[in-house]
């Protein structure tokens, strides 16, 4: 049962993974913030429901720079 799970689990994140190549995350022209490694992240997590209409999103505040 364990292993069926487990299976299950990286089944999922696979397809996931799968999605956010589709959609472009991991190309070489796109620029690194919050928002694009949320959104990656989101739709690896999001699985087989990126292709049930699942678009998922974030929206990230401005991070403080640290004081001098």
């Amino acid at each position: 049962m364990r292993s069926l799970l487990s299976l299950l689990v990286v089944a999922w994140l696979v397809i996931g993974v799968i999605a956010a190549v589709q959609r472009g995350y991991f190309g070489d022209d796109q620029e690194v913030s919050c928002k694009t490694a949320g959104d990656t992240a989101l739709t690896i997590v999001a699985g087989p429901l990126n292709y049930a209409g699942v678009n998922p999103k974030i929206e990230c505040e401005e991070i403080p720079e640290p004081s001098e």
